[in-house]
């Protein structure tokens, strides 16, 4: 119990749920007419690497925190109390160890550089991250959020190189034709997880300032104070609402010859995100414990919506 909560599985079954939603919205939606190669086995061992990387990250996050994590949330003290630091650094390494060899795998079957170069990037920025750049006023916060943002795009990568390997194009061949895939969901799910996931781990950083005092960290509410923070949270989380806005402007010539069901079914994920993004700005007053932590969770809701909206999207149109 204490292994699993050192790798956060909430946060990696997140991961999960991301890649396995936007290959069901891929092949859902596209591969009706037209082929696509989705390679069940070869997807799940991307996604196993990926988690793999993830979970590496949290342990050797914890094991440069420990001095920190006494004070900010000694309840749940797991490197040193429960496992000793030797153990933690062999399982972030055999971890990093494995998802570096699949990476190397689905790089030499697909001849692409691509996986090889995010996964290895992936490793070496968890790990500078959790030793340096995160007592760096926000270089570390941004960090996260790219890599976050990173996870879609990775999918995206996946499915290109995959479908666009196997053979020589042909243009009597209908299985050698390029798959012209849509990717813009995609593309947004990518953008607002990261400006999502900047906004949380500022209100991390409110949380935590006591202990990481304690490391030397120089985060963004001890540079600006918490207020001033607070405003940036704000901001942050006014992006996705008006990025929504524009698009339904944009895509309105389209929606507006659907049914009026039609167009609510489309835009209820848009309309849940942008509630509770409204909600916390509305909030964000307080600086208590319970306060923060709230701010913090209904973010995270916001972000799991999210993720699963690539399913409702699938599901949407198989009716």
């Amino acid at each position: 119990m204490h292994f699993l909560k050192l790798i956060r599985p909430i946060n990696l079954l997140i991961i999960a749920l991301t890649m396995y939603g936007i290959q069901y919205y891929i092949v859902s939606v596209f591969g009706g007419f037209q082929k696509i190669d989705a390679h069940p086995i070869d997807f799940f061992l991307l996604v196993f690497s990926t988690i793999l990387i993830a979970a590496g990250g949290n342990i050797i996050n914890d094991y440069f925190d420990v001095k920190a994590d006494r004070i900010n949330k000694p309840e749940k003290l797991i490197i040193t109390k429960h496992i000793k630091r030797r153990w933690a650094i062999v399982t972030h390494w055999s971890f990093n160890g494995v998802a570096f060899f699949i990476a190397i795998y689905l790089s030499i079957k697909y001849q692409t550089l691509w996986l090889v170069f995010i996964h290895l990037l992936s490793i070496n920025v968890l790990w500078f991250y959790s030793m340096l750049f995160k007592r760096k006023v926000m270089i570390g916060n941004l960090l996260i959020a790219l890599l976050t943002g990173l996870v879609p795009l990775l999918v995206v990568i996946y499915f290109k190189v995959s479908n666009w390997h196997n053979s020589v194009f042909s243009p009597f061949d209908p299985t050698t034709w390029a798959t012209e895939i849509d990717y813009t969901l995609v593309y947004y799910l990518a953008f607002f997880a990261f400006i999502q996931n900047l906004a949380r781990e500022i209100l991390k950083d409110i949380q935590d300032i006591k202990g990481d005092e304690l490391i030397y960290v120089r985060s963004l509410p001890m540079a600006i104070g918490v207020e001033k923070s607070f405003v940036v949270v704000k901001l942050l989380l006014l992006v996705f609402p008006a990025v929504a806005l524009l698009s339904a402007v944009y895509f309105m010539q389209v929606l507006i010859d659907q049914p009026i069901y039609n167009v609510l079914l489309q835009i209820c994920p848009y309309v849940l995100i942008i509630s509770l993004n409204i909600l916390v700005i509305y909030l964000i007053k307080k600086t208590e414990g319970t306060k923060l932590a709230l701010y913090h969770n209904l973010v995270k809701v916001s972000m799991l919506l999210g993720v699963l909206s690539t399913f409702y999207f699938a599901l949407l149109n198989q009716q």
